[in-house]
Order: C-alpha cells, then sequence, then structure tokens
C-alpha cells in the first residue's frame, strides 16, 4: 500500500461544493473518487486539506488517498486527467509517507477572494469575481484587517458551525491588481463561511457603512448578524496549504 499526495485545481462553478454529499450532487470528491474507482488497485476515498462550497475556486487544493495500483506516481495526474472534466484537474502527484494526512498535517491554509472595482462588469470574469462598482475605501479596509489578525473566537463569522470557534489567522493582507482588489487571508484553519463573511464586513467598511476599529468590539460581543452580509462564493479561490509552521516557512 503507498499513499499518494494530490494537487488538484478546479473552477468550483459547476459543482455543488468539494465534499460529497447523501443527495449525489456532483461535487469535486465525488468527481475524483469515481475516476480513482476505475483504476485498479486504487481506494477510492480521497481525503481533502479543506473545504470549499458550492462556486468557490481552487487553485492548489492538497488530497490524499492510499493504493496498491502500479501506475507510476509520475503518470498519475495525466491518467486521471483523462477521466475527469475539464473544469477539475491534478497538477501534481507525490507519493507521501503512511503517517502523512492532507487535512491532520496541515499547518495553514491560503484563501485569496477577488474583487472587481471597475463600473461595469465582467463578461469574462462573472463566474469568478464579485463585482463592487461602487467607490472602496481602500486604506479604511486595510486598517480593518489588522483587527482579525491573531488568534479569536470567530464565532461571529461562522455558518452553522459545530466546532471550536476559535482560530488563529497569520496574515490577511489587501493588494490592488489593476482593477482588481484581492484580500488574501492566511491562517491555521478557517469556519464554515468565515472568509465569505469577512469579506462581506470589510467591504461594509470599504463603503463607509462601517467604522474598520469596531472589527475589535464585533469579535469580542458581537454575533452573526452583526457582521456584514456574506459575499458571494465566485470571488473565492483556495490557494494553497502549507505542512510546515507558517513561521517556519523560507
Amino acid at each position: 500500500m503507498r499513499r499518494i499526495k494530490l494537487i488538484v485545481e478546479y473552477d468550483g462553478s459547476g459543482f455543488s461544493g468539494l465534499q460529497t454529499q447523501k443527495k449525489g450532487e456532483r461535487t469535486v470528491q465525488a468527481d475524483l473518487e469515481a475516476a480513482l474507482s476505475k483504476i485498479p488497485g486504487a481506494h477510492p476515498k480521497v481525503v481533502p486539506a479543506g473545504r470549499t462550497d458550492a462556486g468557490v475556486h481552487a487553485l492548489a487544493m492538497p488530497f490524499h488517498y492510499d493504493t496498491r495500483d502500479s501506475v507510476p506516481t509520475e503518470r498519475i495526474p495525466a491518467a486521471l486527467n483523462t477521466l475527469l472534466d475539464p473544469d477539475l484537474r491534478v497538477l501534481e502527484a507525490q507519493e507521501v509517507a503512511s503517517s502523512f494526512h492532507a487535512r491532520n498535517s496541515c499547518c495553514w491554509r491560503h484563501y485569496r477572494y477577488r474583487i472587481l472595482k471597475r463600473k461595469t462588469p465582467s463578461a469574462l470574469d462573472r463566474h469568478r469575481v464579485w463585482w463592487v462598482p461602487q467607490d472602496l475605501n481602500v486604506t479604511a479596509m486595510k486598517s480593518a484587517l489588522t483587527g482579525l489578525v491573531g488568534v479569536h473566537d470567530f464565532k461571529v463569522f461562522a455558518v452553522r458551525e459545530k466546532r471550536s470557534t476559535v482560530r488563529e489567522i497569520f496574515q490577511a493582507l489587501l493588494l490592488s491588481k489593476k482593477d482588481e482588489l484581492w484580500l488574501e487571508f492566511v491562517g491555521s484553519g478557517f469556519l464554515r463561511g468565515q472568509v465569505r463573511s469577512m469579506v462581506g464586513t470589510l467591504v461594509k467598511v470599504g463603503l463607509d457603512k462601517r467604522d474598520p476599529d469596531s472589527i475589535g468590539e464585533l469579535l469580542k460581543s458581537g454575533t452573526r448578524q452583526h457582521a456584514g452580509p456574506t459575499a458571494p462564493p465566485h470571488g473565492l479561490y483556495f490557494v494553497q496549504a502549507g505542512y510546515t509552521p507558517w513561521r517556519d516557512r523560507v
């Protein structure tokens, strides 16, 4: 038996999320497992590093699975990609130790949210960005981001979350990219709906409808209805995951 780590890219527009669902909706996990089931010897159970909702994209989502097949590791991406639809692609495959776990071994996860800030919507990227035509106060948004960094109880940004709501955000940045703003979040882990809720709150700050200094108080005593609206899923991307501590990265 060997354990294989995959790096997977997908356009979330056509998926009902990442994880397999009871009603049989199309998901990333279900498609990957269906492809693996056609390779003799593979155990078609894949474990992802994180989760994404319907419409959310991934640039490099790690998975692992176990197999007894004889396919050379370097040929696994090509073998799987011939069995997958074009909106889901395996970029890399690597044999790893049996102790490796795509989710439990993960030290940090990186998400990006793309906001299109021009006056007209995009025809080409309409499923990949959130169009906000109003002017945004970037300085205020950057100030508000500092209040999210560190260890906090993020329950105010969580949606139907049953796990502990305490997380650590290592980095929160706003980058200007031509006619887009990119909000970058790196953390130990994220709650269901957390990133999109944080983005919605930050856009309220950018529209001068919320004081940037209110984020700290919101985290301490706020409830979900006190936060901003949930940003749409199609602007969100899972960028990468790391398997060494964030502070030890090169």
